[in-house]
């Protein structure tokens, strides 16, 4: 190993990765994913899809998940800066409902393991972002599933001003709370 630097979050299964950069006067050289030393740090997952979006400042994305066909992610910043957020969903874990934030940047090169059955998202804190990750599942249209980004049972708190207008699309404004998706998960 020695390749990548692994820390664990408050929430068990979620994990903060910063690669080791080789630089020089020409720029700098990394890896951005192998395998062998993924699996070593205990992160031992076939990944199977590659997204990348890009967003302005003030977008916020999320909590998406997907429900039949959960999806472990590996999540990095290319461009710009974003606030990462993830939400335990996991049935009967210890930290259901609670929440992890962490900043991602082209410049800290940080990456974002998020396991199955977390709710996720981010908002772009620069005035432009590239986003990608890696997935253990492929994206299934019918499948998926949010929890609303301003649930104060979850309490998430978005980096942002006071009265920052956060630019999405109506089914992220949407989302129901965590009680509602609970409550019809256990009768479903």
């Amino acid at each position: 190993m020695g390749k990548i630097t692994v820390e664990t979050c408050d929430i068990e299964g979620l994990k903060i990765i910063t690669p080791t950069i080789f630089g020089d006067h020409r720029g700098y050289f990394m890896e951005t994913y192998n395998y062998n030393d993924y699996k070593a740090a205990g992160i031992d997952q076939v990944f199977v899809q590659d997204n990348q979006s890009s967003s302005g400042k003030n977008v916020l994305r999320g909590l998406h998940f997907q429900i039949h066909y959960p999806q472990d992610k590996l999540v990095r910043v290319l461009v710009g800066e974003v606030f990462d957020v993830a939400v335990d969903l996991r049935p009967g874990s210890a930290t259901y409902g609670k929440w992890y934030g962490v900043r991602l940047s082209a410049e800290n090169k940080k990456q974002f393991f998020i396991p199955k059955n977390f709710a996720h998202g981010y908002l772009v804190l620069s005035d432009y972002a590239e986003f990608a990750y890696k997935c253990t599942d492929f994206y299934h249209p019918n499948d998926e599933g949010g929890i609303r980004f301003d649930d104060p049972e979850i309490g998430i708190k978005w980096p942002a001003a006071p009265g920052t207008e956060f630019v999405m699309v109506d089914r992220d404004k949407n989302w129901s709370s965590i009680s509602e998706y609970t409550k019809s998960r256990e009768n479903g």
